[in-house]
């Protein structure tokens, strides 16, 4: 999955273009399926366009893409010409997709929770994708983007989470209905989690670390058996001490299990435990 997430060259335009089209599928489905015709605001300029096109003459696919090109040439220098080209693509895509989903795809009515709720997985999915490549569909979906740049340590699904507040408000002016917001705000929450599901499932890998007397076997073990390298470093038990080993090894959540299994093996009497990382560089994960 990496080799294809960081592709570049040649290969790494196409999966780009795979990627956009894939994920403005999914925003736009979701869009037709659940939350227009149940006017939940999506947040987003998509969320905006749905709005708006309730007191303008003008198409929610027009509307969406009037609304980013103000963005689009902010975020030229920043993002750079690459990013800001494929997000142009897939916008471009997205307006396409709407107007074809809306003529293709049912559309969902009959509970507004539930359209707010598969509305926003669907979306979160189809942006969560974009992003993966580091590519949106403009809009605040851009401007998240633009912020990552200032927060890196922040969450892109959060950081669209707080940007997405506004159009809803905007939505409960145009709406001028309560359950506008609340119905928007569960939507837009629940892609930002899938958002930052996806997002973390790139780079989520497992820190395991291992107090053992055995560290030269343990060490050959999972370097064998899990194709994952292990750093020994000496340690000293505070209580006892005695001489011991500290093994660290990062591994993914697949393969965990296994990984547990074999440390027991080598060593019933090792003391382990197990911490979350979500941004690994380095061989085997995120390159350098």
């Amino acid at each position: 999955m990496n080799s294809i997430l960081f592709a570049t060259g040649k290969k790494g335009i196409i999966i780009d273009i795979i990627f956009a089209v894939a994920g403005s599928f999914l925003v736009a489905a979701a869009l037709s399926m659940f939350t227009v015709p149940n006017d939940i605001a999506p947040g987003g300029v998509t969320g905006l366009a749905t709005a708006l096109a309730q007191i303008l003459p003008i198409k929610i696919s027009v509307l969406t893409f009037i609304l980013n090109v103000p963005l689009l040439l902010w975020a030229w220098k920043d993002l750079g010409i690459k990013s800001v080209f494929m997000t142009i693509v897939s916008t471009a895509l997205l307006s396409v997709f709407i107007e074809f989903t809306d003529r293709i795809l049912p559309a969902y009515t009959n509970n507004e929770l539930l359209a707010s709720v598969a509305g926003g997985a669907l979306s979160g999915l189809g942006v969560g994708i974009l992003f993966l490549r580091g590519i949106s569909t403009g809009g605040t979906d851009l401007i998240a983007l633009l912020l990552k740049k200032l927060f890196p340590n922040g969450a892109l699904g959060t950081l669209l989470l707080i940007v997405d507040a506004t159009v809803v408000l905007i939505a409960v002016f145009i709406f001028k209905e309560i359950e506008v917001a609340l119905y928007s705000t569960i939507s837009i929450y629940v892609s930002s989690k899938v958002i930052d599901a996806l997002g973390q499932g790139v780079d989520y890998a497992k820190v395991i670390y291992i107090v053992t007397d055995k560290g030269d076997e343990i060490s050959k073990v999972l370097n064998t058996y899990t194709d994952r390298g292990t750093t020994a470093i000496a340690a000293r038990g505070g209580y006892t001490g005695d001489s011991k080993q500290l093994i660290i090894s990062v591994t993914r959540r697949n393969v965990l299990a296994q990984t547990i299994r074999l440390i027991k093996q080598t060593d019933p009497s090792a003391f382990t435990y197990v911490t979350d990382s979500t941004e690994v560089h380095g061989e085997g994960f995120k390159p350098n």
